[in-house]
């Protein structure tokens, strides 16, 4: 078949005759990957051709050299670097060809297939020439659509390319892009591409920023393109001006100061909503940056460091301007816009709650006057911005400041459940939910409670966003209410909840029979169910074994139906309903404990029936190994008799290397087992270590599930004690080799990979620790301490900030086991070690608990070191 039929045919109505044209194009690509390459090159060039077949060349030119996944972005480009010079050159001409074509279409298709090349040849050193060239083009005055199109190329590269490996050309790039984004570039859309090209160029013209002449003159530039006469223009340069702030906050004083403010306060009224939206996100994007300063700089005081960056209050300072404009915005609602696409209210509502975040209680007094103003107008967008304002700045001013307006606020906004307008009802149950998040504590509970719950249980029957966000209320004030964090252990006899319990719980219930399931509802009230099971009282309890029996029929209903269930649809519905109903089993087994053992039996029968049924669909055995998980934890050894019937699904699942989070949540459960079971696991651990040890040597699993692993194999050898004594010296060797990983310093997510790595390994010794200790087996662990402390110290070593409290104290705790393990010297030179006892001593930032486990690991020390 023609090449060009192929392409024409991947545009087919037929959803048979595109995958077969796919197929054959795959199947060329495989077949001979030069030739196909250079074919398709070919049909980009192509004056003659349509359109639509020149975009079909291009789009499979890049989708063949480029790839989300890293991995498989590392075969492409190993692929294409591997064809023949002279092919690869024929392919770049072809793409230049197209770029010069008057066609701008052509034009825009060349570009990214161009900046695809270079992606892959840049960091290669294969393509030095490509700049200049570039360069060159953008310099032909004669040619608009040339320089427009290599300006998107430009763009499209700065986008791909990593900052470090452009930063040669910087000025180069830099000068050229600025020419063709000035006010006086004749052509719009020239002056478009490069603005759009000075955007992705951003990061890596640090250089260029530092120096204030050049920083002026590309300020002036940006500035000055806010105030074209074409909205597009006017567009990229406010999405210029946002990114600038988000990278170079601490540099923008001066222009804030002569242009920024106003500049930004016009766009913000804009009728074109494109322009003020993004006018808009500038706002929001001071108060992240000004939220972020604050965080780090209070940090830092808790620390007893200097801070870093200052805060310049851009967001104080200009608080009496731009706060009058995102109120007025607020009401610019339309009726008839899709619910879910960002718009000019929207952006103005999230904008007001940063800015509450940013200057805390002096956003009150100015906003109150507007609500009270407006929240009882005639008019629904009035009514609705001022619910929509009160909501937007609960987070933020004091809780003793809002106390009076919340209180006051609340006898009308509750009867405003009963408004006629769905978008009033709807903004009003999120700043109820809002209230009940934030506010619950510090308002008259007594005289409110009620009130709120039956608001919120009688918009559970509304339509589109009113019953999910009623459902997060509800779940809002179970939380706030219960005085234990749920914790399962310290569960009150009653409290002020327990009256409404049965009523709340089965109004939602009713929800999860919706045939409906807009928004996501039915899993929204299972989720709100969930909540109530794990903070409810004593005397709730008996109304959770209902519901327990309840959930166990529904299951059983549609485990009937599932040899029934034909359509994609309804299968997806099945797996979703199964999903929420294991969400709630879960919740009832650790908020019942040992007491589930009552209907252990039929919900054991019934979670393996769905393994049976659904042994193909991770997701769903995701969550029957949750269940078991839970279950283990609370039956204890009383779970032993269920394990060899799940036993074959969880060592499959093990094996599942392309099912990342099936194994991760799968290796969970072999630690819940063992720690519920302790030594009655060991007729298991040779299949659970063999397959954890497979899974540890696979180039194929995903790192970030080796880190579980690890701690897994720390709860085996805690649960079996001194017969770990049987896996430890391939264990420790190959923690050893584990602890030798080094991160690229250029590489942020290996660097992080690591650092988490390194805590896996500790909590693994950290078991291992404790087994050889509790069997009197410190002979047989002594050999492996210098590779204990290798990681130890490397963990020390780690920046202070990159360690969590949790993993700081696991730390502590390994060193105090150890202590304890060889009291009379055998490890002193070790444990006297200047980072090991400077981490002893350091207390600043810790928790509590950290601070009683540093305590004890310090005595422990000093008595093994004595």
């Amino acid at each position: 078949m023609d090449p060009a039929q192929i392409l024409s045919n991947t545009y087919s109505q037929d959803a048979a005759t595109r995958e077969d044209a796919t197929a054959r194009l795959e199947q060329a690509a495989n077949d001979n990957f030069p030739a196909y390459m250079a074919m398709l090159s070919a049909e980009v060039a192509n004056e003659s051709r349509d359109q639509f077949i020149r975009n079909a060349a291009g789009l499979a030119i890049k989708n063949a050299l480029s790839a989300r996944d890293p991995k498989r972005q590392a075969e492409m480009s190993q692929r294409w670097l591997a064809v023949d010079a002279n092919t690869r050159q024929q392919v770049k001409n072809n793409c230049f060809m197209a770029l010069h074509s008057s066609n701008t279409r052509a034009g825009g298709v060349a570009a990214q297939d161009i900046a695809a090349l270079a992606a892959i040849e840049l960091p290669a050193g294969t393509w030095p020439e490509l700049i200049e060239q570039l360069l060159g083009f953008v310099n032909n005055a004669a040619n608009a659509g040339l320089r427009m199109a290599t300006l998107q190329a430009i763009g499209y590269i700065c986008e791909q390319v990593k900052p470090e490996i452009l930063q040669t050309r910087s000025n180069e790039i830099l000068t050229a892009v600025v020419q063709g984004a000035r006010k006086d570039e004749p052509e719009p859309d020239v002056q478009l591409a490069a603005v759009n090209a000075l955007y992705n160029s951003l990061e890596f013209v640090r250089d260029n920023f530092e120096r204030e002449g050049e920083r002026n003159y590309i300020m002036q530039v940006v500035c000055e393109a806010t105030q074209s006469p074409s909205v597009p223009v006017q567009v990229a340069a406010f999405e210029c001006l946002v990114r600038i702030m988000n990278l170079y906050y601490d540099k923008m004083g001066f222009y804030m100061e002569r242009a920024l403010f106003g500049l930004t306060v016009l766009g913000m009224r804009s009728s074109e909503p494109n322009v003020a939206l993004q006018a808009i996100e500038f706002w929001s994007t001071v108060c992240d940056e000004e939220i972020d300063i604050i965080v780090e700089n209070t940090e830092a005081e808790e620390y007893g460091e200097i801070p870093t960056r200052t805060c310049k209050n851009f967001a104080k300072i200009a608080l009496n301007e731009i706060l009058p404009v995102l109120l007025t915005l607020l009401s610019t609602q339309d009726e008839d816009a899709d619910e879910e696409e960002w718009n000019v209210s929207m952006a103005a509502a999230h904008c007001l709650s940063l800015l509450a975040q940013v200057v805390l209680d002096d956003i009150v007094p100015l906003v109150v006057p507007y609500i009270e103003a407006h929240i009882k107008s005639a008019d629904w967008h009035q009514r609705e911005a001022a619910v929509m304002a009160f909501g937007s700045i609960i987070e933020g001013p004091s809780p003793k400041i809002l106390q009076p307006i919340v209180t006051q606020g609340l006898a009308v906004l509750i009867p405003m459940m009963n408004d006629p307008h769905p978008a009033v009802k709807d903004t009003v149950a999120w700043t109820l939910g809002k209230i009940s998040d934030l506010m619950l504590s510090h308002i008259p509970i007594e005289n409110y409670m009620v009130p709120m719950i039956n608001a919120f249980v009688q918009g559970l029957d509304e339509k589109g966003r009113i019953a999910p966000n009623c459902c997060w209320g509800l779940m809002n004030i179970a939380i706030q209410l219960d005085p234990t964090d749920g914790d399962p252990e310290s569960t009150p006899d009653t409290g002020p909840l327990s009256p409404y319990f049965d009523g709340i719980v089965n109004s939602l219930w009713r929800v999860t029979d919706r045939r409906d399931n807009d928004h996501n509802i039915r899993t929204t009230a299972y989720e709100a169910i969930s909540t109530y099971i794990e903070h409810c009282n004593k005397d709730n309890l008996n109304t959770v074994g209902q519901l327990a029996q309840q959930l166990l029929i529904r299951m059983e209903s549609l485990l009937n139906q599932a040899n029934e269930i034909l359509g994609t649809d309804d299968r997806n519905n099945w797996h979703e309903l199964m999903s929420n109903i294991c969400g709630i089993l879960i919740s009832v087994t650790r908020k019942t404990g040992s007491n589930v053992s009552h209907i252990a039996d039929r919900m054991m029968t019934d979670v393996l029936q769905l393994a049976t049924v659904a042994s193909r669909t991770s997701t769903v055995l995701e969550d029957v190994f949750l269940v078991l998980g839970a279950a283990a934890t609370s039956l204890e050894q009383a779970f032993l008799p269920y394990l060899n019937a799940f036993l074959p699904f969880l060592l499959a699942s093990l094996k599942a290397h392309e099912e990342t989070q099936l194994v991760t949540v799968a290796v969970g459960l072999i630690g819940d087992i063992c720690r519920a079971l302790g030594e009655q696991c060991l007729p298991y651990c040779n299949a659970f270590m063999t397959a954890l040890i497979e899974n540890l040597q696979s180039d194929t699993l995903a790192r970030s599930v080796k880190i579980p692993i690890l701690q897994a194999i720390g709860d085996i050898a805690i649960a079996i004690g001194g017969n770990f004594e049987h896996y430890l010296s391939t264990i420790m060797e190959m923690l050893k080799q584990a602890g030798a990983m080094e991160a690229d310093p250029l590489d942020p997510s290996l660097q992080e990979y690591v650092i988490r790595l390194r805590d896996g390994i500790i909590d693994a010794y950290v078991g291992i620790v404790q087994a050889m200790r509790s069997s009197h087996k410190e002979n047989e662990l002594l050999p492996y301490i210098p590779s204990i402390f290798t990681v130890i110290l490397k963990c020390l070593n780690d920046d202070e900030y990159d360690r969590t409290d949790t993993s700081t104290r696991t730390l502590l705790g390994l060193l105090g086991e150890l202590a304890i393990m060889y009291p009379n010297g055998q490890i002193k030179e070790y444990l006297l070690n200047d980072a090991v006892v400077q981490t002893l001593k350091y207390t600043r930032g810790r928790s509590k608990m950290t601070k009683a486990t540093a305590k004890w690991a310090k005595d422990a020390v000093k008595k093994a070191t004595a």
